[in-house]
């Protein structure tokens, strides 16, 4: 399972990964209410991933690291939704990984300065018949992608398969 932490809007991806090839199991958004104070926002996040993650019992996880932008009250609160995308999985017992922006581009578009346009038509392109409704769900199956395909390259390592 993907995830793109954001306060306001996180997103989610689940993809099934056997070898190279990859499923789309199903995406979606966690939106919070701005008008609420921020822990009761943190803790719906928090009990969303919860259910997602009885639902569809993902083996593994992986969260996007943030960036720091020029608002830092902003960055500050992207932070703490991102302490709860990883805890949240590190709770339910599941492994988390932690990927950035530029490693998540270079493993799904192939350069580390896609667009985020680029991104989501790549998205949709390795995942044939995804129907993804929002790019925070594009953003959290990118970062899946790229845990699938550096998960596999670390498998391949591990096991000393040398590439052709």
């Amino acid at each position: 399972m993907g995830i793109d932490p954001g306060l306001r809007f996180t997103g989610w991806g689940l993809l099934e990964a056997t070898g190279n090839r990859l499923r789309h199991v199903a995406d979606g958004v966690i939106a919070t209410d701005g008008d609420e104070p921020v822990p009761l926002r943190l803790k719906m996040l928090h009990d969303h991933l919860q259910e997602l993650f009885a639902t569809f019992s993902p083996h593994e996880a992986a969260v996007e690291e943030t960036y720091v932008n020029r608002n830092g009250a902003a960055t500050l609160k992207l932070g703490y939704a991102r302490g709860v995308a990883l805890l949240a999985p590190a709770l339910a017992g599941i492994a988390v990984s932690e990927y950035g922006a530029m490693a998540v581009k270079r493993a799904v578009v192939g350069t580390g300065s896609a667009s985020k346009e680029q991104v989501g038509m790549m998205v949709r392109r390795l995942l044939p018949g995804a129907v993804i409704r929002r790019a925070d769900a594009s953003d959290a199956l990118a970062v899946a992608i790229c845990h699938a395909h550096l998960r596999q390259s670390h498998l391949r390592i591990a096991s000393g398969t040398r590439m052709a």
